[in-house]
């Protein structure tokens, strides 16, 4: 079912090369809307971008690096002055194994740029602009995983409840702006950040149907869009539960698979 939001029109989303960004951005696309499209990967990105376009959208690609300051916030300065931004969605993400030897202080550090600074780099140099027209919405996206931390990802668990405070926070500090900030957690999705677990995954579902969860939420500007809620209510409840309680169990919980 299409979800109709013709109020936003120029949509910036990062990640948008394979997965949940990909999904959204196919999603966004129809006639008179603006997609702004970052990924890493020339070649998966300009598919997606083609696969919009075919839906009649006008299609704009960036290649770059979501953990670079200064180019993001050119690219995103300049995208608002031709088209100013009515949603910025910060997807971008990755998550890494954990193997025999647990997680390595490189693999923390690389997943913390990703995650949390490119969270930033995406969101700070909107904000000031939004702010000036007193109009906009910003969407962070966060994870379950970030409701209560996973003792089988913990820089992947630290990275996504960093940016759901720092979205919650910001909603509150944006609340007489004009400008709406949703934080965005969703469990398991079949990407292929998912495809390497070799582990049940309960009530997982495809980003397609993800994305119109999303899109939904958005368009409600809600708060926290977290779901399933089969899983999200159970994770909840356990994080309000002593560490002394929850521990033995979650400790025992399989690992990701080293990538």
């Amino acid at each position: 079912m299409k979800i109709h939001t013709n109020t936003t029109k120029n949509i910036l989303i990062t990640g948008a090369s394979s997965g949940l960004g990909a999904a959204l951005a196919l999603a966004y696309a129809e006639s008179g809307r603006v997609l702004y499209l970052q990924g890493r990967n020339t070649q998966r990105l300009e598919e997606v971008a083609v696969k919009c376009r075919a839906r009649s959208a006008d299609v704009y690609t960036k290649v770059i690096d979501v953990t670079d300051a200064a180019a993001m916030q050119n690219w995103i300065e300049q995208v608002d002055k031709e088209n100013p931004l009515d949603l910025v969605i910060a997807n971008a993400g990755i998550s890494a194994g954990m193997g025999n030897d647990g997680e390595n202080a490189e693999q923390v550090r690389k997943i913390f740029a990703t995650n949390i600074d490119g969270v930033i780099n995406t969101v700070q140099p909107v904000i000031p602009l939004m702010i000036k027209r007193g109009k906009g919405q910003i969407a962070i996206m966060s994870s379950l995983a970030g409701i209560r931390a996973l003792p089988s990802s913990p820089a992947y668990s630290a990275s996504k409840a960093c940016v759901r405070y720092y979205g919650e926070s910001l909603r509150g500090a944006l609340a007489f702006s004009g400008v709406s900030v949703s934080v965005i957690c969703p469990g398991y999705i079949t990407t292929p950040m998912t495809a390497v677990n070799n582990f049940p995954m309960p009530f997982i579902m495809s980003p397609e149907k993800a994305a119109q969860r999303i899109i939904k939420g958005l368009a409600k500007k809600r708060g926290r869009i977290a779901f399933p809620l089969r899983l999200y209510l159970p994770l909840w409840w356990i994080s309000c539960l002593s560490p002394q309680i929850t521990d033995p169990v979650f400790s025992r919980l399989p690992a990701k698979p080293s990538l």
